[in-house]
């Protein structure tokens, strides 16, 4: 497993019976985990603000002490902006942070400038890394919301002076619109959602849907690219459909290997590791 222990200021304090307790640079969250389905090892847990599930669906966060609306927390030398949102989330996926030590050493090591495209971009860490980098970067997603997100990311990161282009659009929609203008990248980026709409309506369903993407993205690769890299959390979604797409894709059009893997994050106090997605990756 790739895991992610880097993150000073992100902790993991302990998990159990379908939830997990976090520390986000000092703001104590308790969530819903579905892969934790061991009991506690503390009987007593405190936190800032709990989500709780809804049996309607989704769910809410309720507030213990003083939450900010927003705060902020650090990797290494990047800055990333935290709010609590309505499904769970905070805007950050910390165990991410092992993929962004690769993207930035495979960026560095490469001694030549470097195009990145990343796609279903979200709030943006991947695209902060490649900037810190040294790379320009294409950011797209469909949510303008998320897009402006990345931008406080990147401007907090000190790196809004750098070559990042922002694109609010279908991700489908935007790579067939550079097959047709022939621009190229370096570097492919994706974490697709199991299922989405973009900025018209238009429906992604990550069954159905990846391959062709995969596929179609070949076209936009230099001859010489550097990295494809693919990261999911769809549940029941096998980490060899993810190397067999870019086998029959990447690797039959560039040569190279693949690397799949899970990506997951220390259990503070303990030898264990929780799970959190997996990743294919593409490589020379």
């Amino acid at each position: 497993m790739q895991v992610t222990s880097g993150f000073k200021e992100y902790k993991i304090l302990d998990v159990g019976d379908g939830e997990k307790l976090e520390s986000w640079n000092g703001v104590v969250l308790r969530r819903p985990d579905p892969e934790v389905i061991w009991p506690k090892t503390k009987t007593v847990w405190k936190s800032d603000a709990t989500y709780n599930r809804s049996n309607k669906g989704g769910g809410a966060w309720k507030s213990e002490n003083n939450v900010p609306s927003s705060w902020q927390i650090h990797y290494k030398e990047l800055t990333f902006n935290l709010k609590l949102m309505g499904f769970k989330h905070t805007g950050l996926f910390p165990e991410q942070a092992s993929n962004w030590d690769i993207i930035i050493e495979k960026i560095k090591k490469s001694n030549r400038e470097v195009k990145v495209l990343n796609l279903f971009a979200y709030t943006g860490g991947a695209s902060v890394a490649a900037l810190y980098a040294g790379a320009s970067v294409v950011h797209v997603d469909s949510s303008r919301g998320m897009v402006d997100w990345a931008k406080e990311n990147v401007k907090s990161s000190g790196l809004d002076n750098k070559s990042i282009r922002y694109i609010v659009d279908d991700v489908k929609k935007f790579v067939a619109r550079e097959i047709r203008r022939g621009n190229k990248y370096d570097i492919i980026i994706m974490d697709p959602p199991s299922f989405g709409r973009g900025s018209s309506g238009e429906v992604w369903d990550i069954e159905k849907d990846l391959y062709n993407l995969v596929k179609s993205c070949n076209e936009i690769l230099t001859d010489d690219p550097l990295m494809f890299l693919i990261n999911s959390y769809t549940t029941g979604l096998s980490l060899s459909v993810l190397e067999n797409i870019l086998k029959l894709t990447i690797v039959k059009n560039h040569g190279g290997h693949v690397v799949k893997d899970e990506i997951g994050l220390p259990i503070d106090d303990s030898d264990l590791i929780l799970p959190c997605g997996i990743f294919a990756r593409w490589e020379k």
